[in-house]
């Protein structure tokens, strides 16, 4: 399918999105918040980690389609072209950022889309374990 705007038009459109809290990353903030848990959402670290909880933990929320999860993406069947790489491209900087930040010695948590929508709750234990 052909996009409706010209590349120009779509490149500014796209520039001017803000990125906004999702679901779960709200879901994860009010779980750590009732646990009196200290947190910060969105730190200014390499990667825009979606929590950073202390002492020296980074939690990143990684969505399934954007990460490219191995058990559920499903590429897209239109532009393909596109899209292969630039999911390959996001997977690649997930490394690297997570490298990185253990290299500074950050303790480094991903947790996939599908496992906090199922289990929220064992995923937010799960995290607070790996604080200990």
């Amino acid at each position: 399918m052909a996009d409706i705007v010209d590349k120009a038009t779509r490149s500014r459109v796209m520039a001017r999105i803000r990125k906004k809290w999702t679901t779960q990353e709200r879901k994860l903030h009010g779980l750590l918040k009732a646990r009196k848990v200290r947190h910060k959402m969105h730190p200014p670290l390499p990667g825009s980690p979606d929590a950073l909880i202390f002492p020296r933990t980074v939690v990143f929320l990684d969505g399934c389609f954007w990460h490219g999860c191995p058990r559920c993406y499903v590429p897209p069947q239109s532009r393909k072209a596109y899209w292969h790489p630039k999911i390959a491209g996001n997977k690649r900087r997930d490394r690297r950022v997570s490298r990185m930040l253990r290299r500074q010695g950050w303790v480094v948590v991903r947790i996939w889309e599908h496992h906090f929508q199922r289990n929220t709750t064992l995923c937010v234990e799960q995290m607070l374990a790996s604080l200990e």
